[in-house]
């Protein structure tokens, strides 16, 4: 199955997202959410290749009306990645003035709100038959973890090294949820221990899948700094299993 990509324009035009379909039988629909660099390309291919597999997948754009819009976000990545020292000096504050917006409780209801607009736009359409998931990266993890929380039309969620909503949020997580982690992503691992407690005691269907050696964004492949092939494999093949389980073996 080859997808054909392309944007449209959600809640009359507040936001764009792309959208990859099958051109075979859809298995089900799916909210694909970024990294905090935005809709950049590596997020369209990852909804390519997610509707090559059957699934409709939507990716928002919740940054470009704070001003990261994917010209910005490659552009921050190519800060990130430069040879220069120079270049890289610059980084850290030009985050820090870009991200600002993202900090504020606003945002972060806004943010939902948007997500829970294209959870309707997959709902509304008949070959979906309402089988929507939720899989996101880093920024788009964590805000998987809050659309899950927000919204019961949600099946299954996969963030991939994403912080959970506040712990007394996560008994509001209906569907089973699988995440993932690089055992050196410190922050995130020091946190772990707390959030699979917390998920036991909400009787939320949790898993974790860690990997040895690698940190935050190991399943970026256009980042060489962290990028490990073997754990993106494995995760990839995981999250394909995970969602036939939960979208089309359930549904036979």
């Amino acid at each position: 199955m080859i997808s054909v990509g392309h944007l449209i324009n959600l809640n009359e035009g507040e936001f764009s997202a792309y959208v990859a379909e099958p051109t075979d039988t859809v298995r089900g629909g799916l909210v694909v959410i970024h990294e905090i660099w935005g809709l950049v390309d590596h997020i369209k291919d990852v909804a390519d290749r997610l509707a090559a597999h059957g699934y409709v997948a939507v990716a928002p754009d919740l940054l470009t009306g704070i001003g990261i819009s994917p010209e910005v976000g490659e552009e921050l990545l190519g800060i990130l990645r430069s040879d220069s020292a120079a270049e890289r000096s610059r980084f850290q504050p030009m985050l820090r003035e870009k991200l600002a917006p993202t900090h504020s409780p606003e945002f972060a209801q806004w943010a939902v709100s948007a997500l829970r607009r294209t959870v309707d736009y997959l709902a509304e359409r008949p070959e979906v038959e309402n089988r929507i998931g939720v899989i996101g990266f880093c920024f788009g993890g964590s805000y998987s973890f809050a659309l899950a929380a927000a919204e019961s039309r949600i099946r299954v969620a996969i963030p991939f090294y994403g912080s959970p909503p506040e712990l007394t949020e996560v008994g509001r997580i209906a569907s089973p949820v699988l995440a993932f982690y690089g055992d050196q992503d410190e922050r995130l691992m020091s946190s772990l221990p707390e959030v699979s407690r917390a998920m036991a005691e909400a009787g939320v269907d949790f898993s974790s899948q860690i990997y040895t050696g690698v940190g935050h964004a190991f399943f970026n492949d256009t980042s060489p700094q962290t990028y490990d092939a073997a754990s993106a494999a494995d995760a990839w093949k995981r999250t394909l299993e995970m969602l036939d389980q939960s979208l089309v073996s359930s549904q036979q």
